[in-house]
């Protein structure tokens, strides 16, 4: 969604039809984020109000379960039109922006036909499948067809909203040709057979991968190709996968993803997050490069709170960036730092990416936010080693007593305050892993009104967590189809066989993982390629004796080095959008601090090897 700002600027200079455009796209953009931001606070009352009957009274919420996954799809059908445009559409645009003026031009009309695409796979498949569920739910007393109408609205605003984009730019070509062509593919793929010996999966892949270079969104173009796969002899028909879709987030666990972004959004908003810099500055503030150390530091403490490496990226770039500058430190290598401190969040927990990986698989998730404690500390010390060898000696503080480490520790402790919520809980079993996000939660929720900030403020807190995991849930739902094809086609026993050709051994296992990891990750979305490759690749790690939980620690972390590698680097992207330095500089400086994660990922594979079950 483009910003306001972008959108008045532009009809100041344009006609009738883009002023008119502009109103409609600033009615929709508040209205549905006002609604998303209301549906995830009501996701947050069933979840609590659950979690009270059930440990205070014996008792539970009927359907309370149910209530939370069908708000979770409504959040996602309401949130994820506005991630049209932004980093959270995880677009590939760093391609096409090299391109002549023309060929931008084509991309662009391209691009929006695969988001018109996917939108029509929404509104149809949805209709198709609520014309085909008949039935209610046995806990909410509703009819079933009503889950696949969410979507069918989230697709038709979609197609509104792209359209109504184009025209408040002035650019009426896109705002025709886009949609033409979108149509023109839909019509196509449900009616065009083409006999080919490869395998639907690989020319999903194919078509996703050509949508992404485009720079479509990740998620629009996962969707779109599974629409064109159709052609390409797949097995799923068109309200086939929107009911993929919709089952790939129908699990109770995705929910914890909106609670997490809310606690560190709102962790940030009661002023907890600058208390943990604070303390994190009279630990190490005064050894050598002593500014960045804190940075890092302050990196693992906020991790255990947020679980976004994202939020961390945005957060460390407003605040460490300007500060690391005025220090001495040149701008592209204090934005570097702070985007690879940051990839350190999706690994200490609470993280999301866990959660995604535990999702797919049925990893249990306690053991790997425990395996992710050790991993996230590995990668701090090689970063802390990396920092000490290239920052040189720039913003070295003052010594401080133990008396001033002591009031800073104190003025900390709320944050310290949801580890022993979020991490014990669920290692514990005392709660589970969506009930304890609820509480961290509720619990920064309380942190954010002590701190006097206003309804206004913590209600665009709401917005805000609620648009990015309309994005995060929209890229879970749309990757489903892709695994259930991956799934079908074999692709799992595929790599077995060639671990096989290998040796089988556990070396051939995580040489070849990494490999395809690593290779992986340079196009793919990380939450997309952990819901895709995790299922393929964990069935050979087993076989070969290693154990599961620190394999899936290898693959998340393996992943999570690619927020800062070309050519999407997400953390990255957001650290130049929020300080402006080029990306193509923060690329250059980051390499040192790349170069200790991945010799961090050589000892967790190298521990693989040594402690096998």
């Amino acid at each position: 969604m483009p910003g306001q700002g972008d959108i008045e600027t532009c009809v100041r200079h344009l006609g009738a039809p883009a002023r008119i455009a502009g109103a409609i796209l600033r009615v929709l953009d508040r209205v549905l984020g006002t609604l998303a931001g209301l549906v995830l606070a009501i996701m947050l009352v069933v979840v609590l109000v659950g979690v009270v009957l059930r440990y205070g009274f014996g008792t539970g919420l009927m359907g309370a379960e149910d209530l939370g996954i069908w708000l979770h799809i409504a959040l996602i059908a309401l949130g994820a039109p506005l991630a049209l445009n932004g980093p959270l559409a995880m677009r590939l645009d760093i391609l096409v922006s090299r391109l002549p003026l023309l060929a931008q031009r084509l991309a662009g009309i391209s691009a929006d036909g695969v988001s018109v695409l996917a939108g029509l796979v929404l509104v149809f498949g949805g209709g198709a499948v609520m014309e085909m569920v008949g039935g209610t739910s046995p806990t909410l007393g509703v009819p079933e067809a009503l889950r696949f109408g969410l979507p069918m609205l989230g697709g038709a605003v979609l197609l509104v909203m792209l359209v109504l984009t184009r025209i408040a730019k002035g650019d009426m070509l896109r705002a025709v040709a886009g949609p033409v062509l979108g149509v023109a593919a839909h019509i196509l793929a449900g009616h065009v057979v083409i006999e080919t010996s490869w395998p639907p999966s690989f020319w999903l892949a194919l078509v996703a991968g050509l949508g992404l270079l485009l720079s479509a969104p990740l998620a629009h173009a996962f969707l779109a190709a599974a629409a064109v796969a159709i052609a390409f002899g797949s097995s799923l028909p068109e309200p086939a996968i929107l009911s993929t879709t919709v089952a790939g987030l129908s699990k109770f666990l995705l929910l914890a993803v909106p609670f997490f972004l809310l606690t560190g959004a709102l962790l940030t908003a009661s002023g907890a997050a600058d208390r943990l810099v604070q303390f994190a500055a009279s630990l190490v503030g005064h050894r050598r490069a002593g500014l960045a150390q804190t940075v890092l530091l302050t990196g693992v403490l906020f991790s255990g709170a947020s679980g976004s490496s994202v939020a961390n990226a945005a957060f460390g770039a407003a605040t460490f960036q300007p500060e690391l500058v005025r220090h001495g430190y040149p701008p592209a290598q204090a934005g570097a730092i702070v985007a690879a401190t940051s990839v350190l969040d999706n690994v200490i927990p609470p993280s999301i990416a866990f959660l995604l990986l535990a999702a797919a698989t049925n990893l249990s998730i306690g053991a790997l936010l425990t395996g992710g404690f050790f991993a996230g500390g590995l990668m701090a010390l090689c970063l802390a080693v990396a920092i000490a060898f290239t920052a040189g000696d720039h913003g070295r503080m003052p010594r401080v007593g133990r008396r001033v480490q002591m009031r800073a520790a104190l003025s900390a402790v709320p944050a310290f305050g949801l580890g022993l919520i979020v991490v014990f809980g669920i290692r514990i079993g005392i709660v589970t892993t969506t009930e304890a996000a609820a509480l961290a939660a509720a619990y920064t929720l309380i942190l954010a009104l002590v701190a006097q900030r206003g309804v206004a403020g913590i209600a665009g807190v709401f917005r805000q967590a609620a648009v990015e995991a309309s994005a995060i849930g929209l890229l879970i739902g749309t990757a489903a189809p892709f695994a259930f094809l991956l799934a079908v086609d074999d692709i799992a026993g595929v790599m077995q066989s060639v671990v096989t050709l290998l040796g089988g051994s556990a070396l051939a296992v995580l040489l070849l993982s990494n490999l395809v990891l690593l290779a992986l990750g340079l196009i793919l979305d990380i939450g997309a390629a952990i819901l895709l490759i995790g299922p393929v690749l964990l069935p050979a790690a087993v076989a070969a004796g290693i154990d599961p939980v620190h394999f899936g620690v290898i693959l998340v972390v393996n992943l999570m080095i690619h927020g800062l590698t070309p050519p999407l680097g997400l953390l990255v992207y957001v650290v130049s959008g929020v300080t402006g330095v080029p990306a193509s500089a923060l690329f250059r400086a980051v390499l040192p601090y790349l170069t200790a994660l991945l010799v961090s990922l050589f000892i967790l594979s190298a521990l693989a090897l040594v402690f096998r079950p």
